[in-house]
């Protein structure tokens, strides 16, 4: 193991920055990350161990404690769950022998959830070994039970098990028509730096990711920064002053357009990482691909690699003295790197824990240097304008929000898929385009965005109205809005980086209450108290995702009051917990079952008894 630790540390050629790509490669090897493994990178990466074990604990696809030679994890998804994820993950249980949560007894295989696999169009799905099972349904988990059980490699697998379709389903501004390779980047030449940058303020392009700011004022702040730029002699070693990085990481349930562009129009999205590079004088560029995109990674090492042999990566660029490379860096499943500083201290091989901003990345980024940080979407509409211009983009959407929208459509409506829109579509047109009828709402921009009624309907795909990184799950009125709620909540629980206290807690205790509303033990005064911690969690996190991790919440309350109402009991109190069942621990410890080791929790008349511990399960307690 030393030796082939050793290599790859020189592959990455001994860089603590390129921590997490070697801690993905391991546990790929041994489904684990060995203590030899840890006490051999701290020796030839020189950083300190605790720094390593910090990293593996962060990452939900890294373990310090082995999991099955066939790691399985379903997505837990809500449109995973619309799509029946719960009996058939406990019918893949029952097949393969094994609890979810587990490693089964003799090593082969473990079972667990994930919180989405960015395939929200063609659940239930899952991944095993980091590669994705598409449709999944009792014949599928027949099938991969019975290739488990005789430990096929996955070599051997039928194709059509992983099979991810791109479901482009309308096309428009964007994604009518293709670029050649280097057609943009010719054009730029050919009509200077400042003048293309000047073409993309005209252009209005706002961030494609959700926050919608300004791409060419953002560009143009980096480009202001202090350090020199990359144009160099053709065998120069120039040092790296800039970074451009493209955010990949589209971690938001119902949201999986990159995965699509990505798929069938990377060499756009590489052109436009390359014009950042070209205005900005960024030498060195990264593509943050979140873990889940495992399968697209040889795909798009291909592409960079076509690049560079036809002069559009790398030394010299089409002759003009530029030179610019991108790297491809994987995360390890963890939301919370789709926000840009936490990608930031991830691409650095630390833990993915946003930073306090100011100062910002386009003046203080990856190693402290000027860095554009910039969606998948927004480089490939910034290819688009460097070649046709800024006028033709701008003409198209509304005064404040210019050209068209990707938006990735999935739920209850007959053609889930990717879909592109003018600015300014109202939703009763995008709804007519994908089949959705009998609505009842719709989630727009994942569950961080805002739940939409069946009554506003009218309103219209824009900054000024509602702003979105892309995503629209559809609910029809069959569904159960608190099951929604529910999912949401406790995604957010989950995925806290655990950095600051109101959403480390705060995420947590929201999760509690609305389990205890949505099991019927809420009592008066439990939604009042539920929307104060919503308020709390939203106005005091450190950042995005405990802003916005009260959102499921706050839009279903504001929309249908009387639904939370209706789960409460009319009773002036609820014990907020099982005080029996947390004592089974303490049972368990001290060898008791019987009736004294059990306590009694009422509400009679009024009042509630008080239970004492039965003396061997207190000693018991006290020890725990």
């Amino acid at each position: 193991m030393k030796q082939s630790i050793q290599n790859l540390a020189k592959k990455y050629d001994h860089q603590s920055t390129h921590l997490l790509q070697i801690l993905r490669e391991i546990q790929a090897i041994h489904h684990f990350v060995p203590e030899e493994a840890i006490d051999a990178l701290v020796e030839l990466l020189h950083i300190p161990r605790t720094r390593i074990i910090s990293v593996i604990e962060f990452y939900s696809f890294l373990h310090l404690s082995p999991r099955g030679n066939y790691e399985l994890l379903i997505s837990d998804s809500i449109t995973d769950h619309m799509s029946g994820k719960k009996e058939l993950t406990h019918y893949l249980s029952k097949q393969l022998n094994v609890a979810v949560g587990s490693v089964r007894e003799d090593g082969v295989v473990s079972l667990d959830n994930t919180s989405c696999t960015g395939l929200c169009d063609q659940g239930p799905a899952g991944l095993i070994n980091g590669y994705p099972l598409t449709r999944l349904d009792r014949p599928r988990i027949d099938c991969i039970a019975d290739l488990i059980n005789q430990q096929k490699p996955l070599t051997e697998w039928p194709s059509e098990l992983f099979q991810v379709n791109d479901n482009l389903i309308k096309s428009g501004l964007l994604l009518e028509h293709t670029i050649a390779p280097g057609e943009a980047l010719k054009e730029t030449f050919k009509r200077g730096l400042q003048e293309t940058l000047a073409e993309i303020n005209q252009s209005g392009l706002r961030g494609r990711g959700g926050a919608g700011y300004s791409t060419g004022w953002k560009w143009h702040l980096c480009y202001e920064g202090p350090e020199e730029d990359a144009f160099c002699d053709v065998d120069a070693q120039n040092q790296l002053q800039r970074y451009v990085i493209c955010n990949a990481d589209e971690g938001e349930p119902g949201t999986f357009k990159d995965r699509v562009l990505l798929n069938s129009f990377a060499d756009q999205v590489f052109e436009g990482m390359t014009l950042c590079a070209v205005i900005t004088g960024a030498s060195k560029g990264f593509l943050y691909l979140r873990g889940e995109y495992l399968f697209l990674y040889d795909k798009l090492q291909s592409q960079l690699a076509e690049r560079r042999q036809s002069g559009l990566l790398g030394n010299n660029i089409l002759g003009q003295g530029f030179c610019f490379d991108i790297e491809i860096c994987l995360g390890a499943g963890a939301y919370i790197c789709g926000e840009e500083s936490a990608l930031i201290e991830s691409l650095e091989g630390k833990p993915g824990i946003p930073r306090n901003r100011p100062p910002y990345p386009v003046t203080q980024g990856y190693l402290g240097k000027p860095t554009v940080v910039n969606n998948v979407e927004t480089f490939l509409a910034a290819t688009a304008i460097a070649l046709h211009g800024g006028e033709w983009f701008a003409k198209i959407g509304t005064e404040k929000s210019k050209g068209s929208k990707i938006l990735s459509i999935c739920g209850d409506c007959t053609q889930p898929g990717i879909y592109e829109f003018p600015f300014g579509t109202n939703l009763k047109t995008i709804l007519a385009e994908c089949g959705a009828d009998d609505v009842l709402g719709i989630q727009i921009g994942g569950p961080s965005g805002t739940f939409v009624s069946n009554q506003e309907l009218d309103r219209t795909l824009a900054f000024e109205d509602l702003a979105t990184g892309g995503s629209f799950i559809i609910f029809n009125s069959r569904r159960n809005i608190l099951d929604i709620v529910h999912n949401f909540t406790h995604f957010f629980a989950h995925e806290s980086c655990g950095f600051c206290t109101p959403c480390r807690v705060g995420t947590s205790l929201l999760a509690k209450q609305i389990d205890k509303i949505v099991e019927g033990h809420g009592s008066a005064g439990d939604v009042v108290a539920l929307e104060e911690l919503c308020q709390i969690i939203k106005k005091q996190s450190h950042c995005g995702l405990g802003q916005t991790a009260a959102n499921p919440v706050l839009t279903t309350l504001e929309r249908y009051p009387e639904l939370y109402q209706s789960q409460l009991k009319k009773i002036s109190y609820e014990p907020g917990f099982d005080l029996d069942g947390a004592l089974e621990t303490a049972r368990r410890l001290a060898n008791r079952n019987d009736a004294g080791a059990h306590l009694a929790q009422t509400d009679a008349s009024g009042s509630l008894p008080i239970a004492s511990f039965p003396p061997s399960l207190a000693v018991a307690e006290d020890h725990e």
